[in-house]
């Protein structure tokens, strides 16, 4: 019932047209007036057939609830007002209920709201598709990629706070009940030259700002970093602070976005560092300094934050400070390294900078794939959401604008190509007769760009692999020469006589007539960004970087992979991004919105007609309305037709039990409309004229007056009809209650009455009884009272003889008593005076060790175990009772604490005490490791998914899962494994990955080695001949050795029944392989602080230098 208050067609209570195909006259002027009246109406959005255009509010309108989205929800697409919502269902129901692949492309201009209506099409989807644990965990990772994107893709422009400044297309995956399984996001062409500079009045990428407003004073000084923005070259001042933008809670946002995406705290760590050091680079400045030989070479002014980044990082200083300075050139089989002046410094720094942040933004999309890719290997439906940079002309143009256009050109292209499909494969489906429609083809603009042999991206390509000295003034003259003629090219200096009067063209620019006006293009800068060279130094330099991430970022730094082959242009790589996605969206079912920005204020409420102008021309938008109005302006299934207009027909009115069609024929035969103004199809009508459709609006609009008017007659009638059936009804069941009541007062009263004489008659009746009862109860107790007194007379009489015999009996025993009493005294009394001495002594004795006892209960001390204090000696006599007394207290308290351990922390006494007999005095690690819990599992492989697979690989019980330094057997250097020990086996993981690389059972572990010094480093011998040992014992470094080798030999304990070998002595042997290896432990000046060093000194020696 809640969906019959919803509007039940756009043609209902419309502002404007809501349908741009149904404007009547069509021209430019009524098309923006119709798009301005229904935006100061808030109806931001309007139709072209199933296009969807959407004008930016720059405020936040109710029109996104829950309750709209359920309004939306299966409903056909014009049977409501339009809305973005509309689209979506309907794409989302192809995909679900016709099995159709869907893309939904939405381009307009920087500020337009792309972005936003791509957020709305993923929410909508989200909300409409089923539920679950899986399926919402699902759906939330693919919401939550959105922030963590727009925090290091976007950036604050002049014409937007939150400018996209990438191509984003996601392809978000569905099984066969439209649920979603994952999906895969690519990125095209990041504006990384934003990283090291900005226009005036614009910022640079929001996870800068975020960073520095956001992070805890102890990330930042982690990161070395300050809160101040002026301290960074990168970063712009006079644009900071964003109005209505919090900086701080959206680093907060990010962060927890990052969590639920599947980063684990290392990665995101890792992430930021990387952040970090871009801001850094931007902070190095350099000197010229005179060389012998007369050249110029350049040198860091302050190594302060050289240092800095090195420390970040964790490369050498040494071999960055060379990157910034030399150059080396490889060239077959010979290396010339030449010096770095100022201005090739600073490009060196500028270009590390932009090569950093963009393959760190890359790594993020491939990051967020992993964890929203979808697990299962099925069947997947897809449905693509392209959120790519609309058409841009700015006052200087450069290569990424003209990159850029290209790509919308490109856009357009399939977008007239697709539309024109559609169209064509409707009218061939309804049987219709197809009339062929006259368009702009913007195929000869993205031929004078992208052909591969004249071509402006392959000259410039061709210009960049040239030999000599190549500028961009070189490839402005080739342009000339080659696209002189080209009636979409311009320039000052063209050989065309027909531009060489324009003197509105500089010398050193081009202009290209685009499908949405002309534009020029600045060529400075064309070959270098191009190029987009990172010189093999800082690649190298990079590469040697112990941060992990920083490493995977360079894999052209290893020497071992060196290849002499020029990296691809940055023209021709967009070049093949394009026609990849071009590809992709040839074979999906599109769906457009065109977004448009309403001014360039950001302000709500304002809308310059000469701004939409122009985005309406360029996004070709009367063009598609005439498209679509070429053979027939309105469409509609039969059954909705005769649904909305069967009242204007006597014989379809109020049911039509025939076939539909035949409805529709009988109405319109009815109304006599020309059989020109319309043509029936095989499931649709279609009206060639919008005045037909209005004047059918019209005829419907009076029929319904005239029907709510019987109405409101006929209701009236039964209205008061049904008033005095009500009131008849009314008085019956009235009297009738009435005289219900008067009888049954009656009956009450008559009841009463009945009552009371029943109860007096029944009173005389009980009170007769009681007397006669009462009688007999007195008799009865006076005998019993006589009987009574009796006894008690007899007994009293027999107690007193008793007694008097008893008192007899007495006298006899006492005056016995007396005289053996007189007899002992009299014999006794010679022997008193020589025991005398001896009783005192007794006596006194035991009041003193009496005394001793009472003292000892008031002076006891604590139950605690280590309590020390006990009450001092009073008597030298009582030394060996005193002592012993303390050790069975001692004995008694430790057992009542005892008994108040669980069996948990009674295992981990047990196996700190195995650890006191295994290391102590042994081992100078030793004491530190007392203090600190033995907790085991140190990574939490069950929470996290990226440990998903080794989870699943073990079913044994973990006791120990650590992270560890494995050490290469060849030259000494460590790698970082997972170690887990568990009943059985000894196993080695990758730490990335979680593969298992190497499995051990206990039974093959024969001894641990180990020095006795303050370090960390560990052998774990392997039984000759067994399978775990054809490489060799293993070498680890760990900061838990203490635990972990207790642990082992517990867990070897149990299982083996057999105690583990541990071996501490600073100079042991290891076998790697068929050798024997000596391993020496040696005092040295460490590098990295207190972090020992390993290296291989020869086959038979391994040294580690330990602090």
């Amino acid at each position: 019932m809640a969906k019959m208050e919803v509007k039940s067609s756009l043609l209902d209570n419309m502002i404007g047209v809501g349908d741009m195909v149904l404007l009547e006259p069509l021209n430019e002027e009524t098309f923006i007036d119709n798009l301005k009246k229904r935006f100061d109406h808030s109806e931001i959005y309007t139709y072209i057939g199933s296009v969807v255009i959407s004008v930016n509010p720059y405020r936040s309108l109710p029109i996104y609830s829950p309750e709209k989205v359920e309004d939306y929800r299966n409903r056909n697409f014009y049977e409501l007002s339009p809305h973005i919502f509309a689209l979506s269902d309907e794409a989302y129901r192809s995909l679900r209920d016709q099995d159709k692949d869907q893309c939904i492309l939405i381009t307009g201009e920087s500020g337009a709201g792309k972005t936003e209506a791509s957020k709305l099409v993923m929410s909508y989807v989200a909300a409409v598709c089923g539920k679950g644990a899986e399926v919402n965990q699902v759906k939330e990772q693919l919401l939550q990629s959105n922030p963590v994107l727009e925090a290091f893709g976007n950036a604050k422009t002049v014409r937007n706070d939150n400018s996209s400044r990438f191509g984003k297309y996601m392809d978000i995956e569905f099984d066969f009940k439209g649920d979603p399984l994952g999906g895969v996001i690519s990125n095209y062409l990041l504006e990384k030259s934003r990283v090291v500079k900005q226009p005036r009045g614009e910022r640079n990428f929001h996870v800068f700002y975020q960073l520095l407003s956001g992070a805890s004073e102890e990330l930042l000084h982690k990161l070395k970093l300050e809160q101040d923005f002026s301290r960074y070259n990168y970063l712009s001042l006079d644009s900071a602070k964003v109005n209505g933008v919090d900086d701080a809670a959206n680093f907060r946002t990010v962060r927890n976005a990052m969590q639920i995406v599947g980063f684990s705290d290392h990665e995101a760590e890792s992430v930021l560092e990387v952040v970090a050091t871009v801001l850094k680079l931007g902070n190095i400045e350099f000197k010229p300094e005179s060389r012998v030989n007369g050249l110029d070479e350049s040198k860091i002014k302050d190594k302060n934050e050289l240092k800095e980044i090195c420390e970040l990082t964790s490369i050498d200083q040494l071999v960055l400070e060379r990157a910034f300075s030399f150059r080396t050139v490889e060239a077959k089989q010979e290396k010339v390294s030449t010096t770095l002046n100022v201005a090739q410094a600073y490009y060196a720094r500028d270009a590390l900078a932009k090569n950093l942040y963009s393959r760190l933004f890359s790594w993020l999309v491939n990051r967020i794939n992993e964890s929203i890719k979808a697990q299962t290997k099925v069947r997947k439906k897809v449905m693509g959401v392209l959120d790519i940079y609309g058409f841009e002309i700015f006052e200087d143009n450069s290569f990424e604008q003209f990159i850029i256009n290209y790509c919308n050109e490109k856009l357009q292209q399939i977008f007239i190509e697709l539309t024109l499909k559609e169209e064509q494969e409707e009218y061939i489906r309804e049987d219709i007769e197809w009339t062929h429609i006259d368009y702009f083809n913007n195929a000869i603009i993205c031929d004078l760009i992208e052909n591969n042999t004249n071509g402006i991206l392959a000259m410039l390509d061709e210009e960049c692999l040239r030999p000599g000295t190549v500028t961009d003034e070189t490839f402005l003259e080739k342009l000339n020469q080659v696209c002189a003629t080209h009636q979409h090219f311009e320039s000052r200096m063209s050989k065309c006589s027909r531009f060489l009067n324009d003197t509105t063209l500089p010398h050193s620019c081009f202009r290209i007539q685009h499908y949405a006006g002309k534009v020029l293009y600045q060529v400075e800068g064309f070959v270098d960004k191009n190029n987009d060279l990172l010189y093999r130094d800082l690649s190298q330099a990079m590469w040697k970087a112990g941060h992990a991430l920083i490493k995977s970022l360079f894999p052209e730094g290893n020497p071992a992979k060196v290849n002499l082959k020029r990296p691809p242009t940055a023209g021709s790589q967009f070049k093949a991004s394009v026609a990849t996605l071009m590809k992709n969206l040839q074979t999906k079912n599109p769906n457009y919105i065109r977004c448009i920005k309403p001014n360039d204020k950001k302000a709500a409420h304002i809308f310059n007609e000469s701004l939409v102008c122009h985005q309406i021309r360029y996004l070709g938008l009367l063009e598609n309305v005439r498209v679509r109005r070429a053979g027939y302006a309105f469409r509609q299934a039969y059954e909705p037709c005769l649904e909305r207009y069967k009242m204007l027909c006597k014989q379809t009115w109020p049911h039509w039990k025939g076939p539909a069609r035949s409805g529709v024929e009988i109405l319109f035969n009815e109304l006599e409309i020309p059989m020109e103004e319309y043509s029936f199809g095989r499931s649709k009508i279609f009206i060639r004229n919008p005045r037909t459709l209005f004047q059918l609006e019209d005829l419907r609009k009076q029929r319904l007056e005239d029907l709510a008017t019987l109405i409101q007659k006929i209701y009236r009638g039964w209205k008061c009809r049904t008033h005095f059936l009500l009131m008849k009804k009314s008085q019956v069941v009235i009297a009738a209650w009435y005289r219900r009541y008067a009888q049954q007062k009656r009956y009450q009263q008559i009841k009463s009455s009945a009552l009371v004489i029943q109860s007096y008659i029944r009173g005389w009746k009980a009170r007769k009884i009681l007397r006669e009862l009462k009688h007999q109860k007195r008799c009865k107790e006076a005998a019993t009272t006589i009987a009574a007194y009796w006894h008690g007379t007899q007994a009293r009489r027999e107690l007193k003889r008793l007694k008097e015999e008893a008192r007899r009996k007495h006298a006899v025993a006492v005056i016995w008593a007396y005289w053996l009493g007189l007899k002992v005294r009299r014999e006794y009394r010679k022997f008193f005076r020589a025991n005398a001495g001896k009783k005192i002594y007794e006596f006194t004795l035991q009041r003193i060790v009496q005394k001793y006892f009472l003292d000892m209960k008031n002076k006891m001390p604590s139950l605690s175990p280590i309590d020390k204090n006990w009450p001092s000696r009073p008597y030298l006599f009582l030394d060996s009772t005193h002592k012993e007394l303390k050790r069975i207290f001692h004995l008694w308290r430790c057992k009542k604490y005892r008994d108040q351990f669980t069996d948990q922390r009674k295992l981990v006494y047990e196996e700190k005490l195995e650890a006191s007999e295994l290391f102590k005095d042994k081992k100078a690690l030793y004491p530190s490791s007392v203090g600190q819990p033995f907790q085991g599992a140190y990574l939490e492989i069950s929470k996290n998914p990226k440990y998903k697979k080794l989870k699943d690989a073990i079913e044994e019980k973990i006791i120990i899962a650590e992270v560890v330094n494995k050490i290469n057997r060849a030259n000494g250097k460590s790698t970082s494994r997972i170690f887990l020990l568990t009943n059985n086996n000894l196993l080695l993981a990758d730490q990335k990955s979680g593969q298992i690389k190497s499995e051990v059972p206990l039974v093959d572990v024969t001894k641990v080695s180990m020095s006795s010094q303050n370090d960390g480093f560990f052998a774990v011998h392997l039984k000759e001949g067994s399978e775990a040992a054809s490489k060799g014992d293993f070498l680890f470094s760990s900061d838990h050795l203490i635990e972990m080798a207790t642990k082992l030999y517990r867990t070897t304990l149990s299982q083996t029944k057999q105690k583990l070998n541990i071996e501490i002595s600073d100079e042991f042997l290891v076998q790697f392989r068929q050798d024997k290896v000596c391993v020496k432990f040696i005092q040295g000046n460490q590098k990295n602080g207190s972090v020992p060093t390993c290296k291989r000194r020869n086959n038979r020696l391994l040294e580690v230098a330990v602090p």
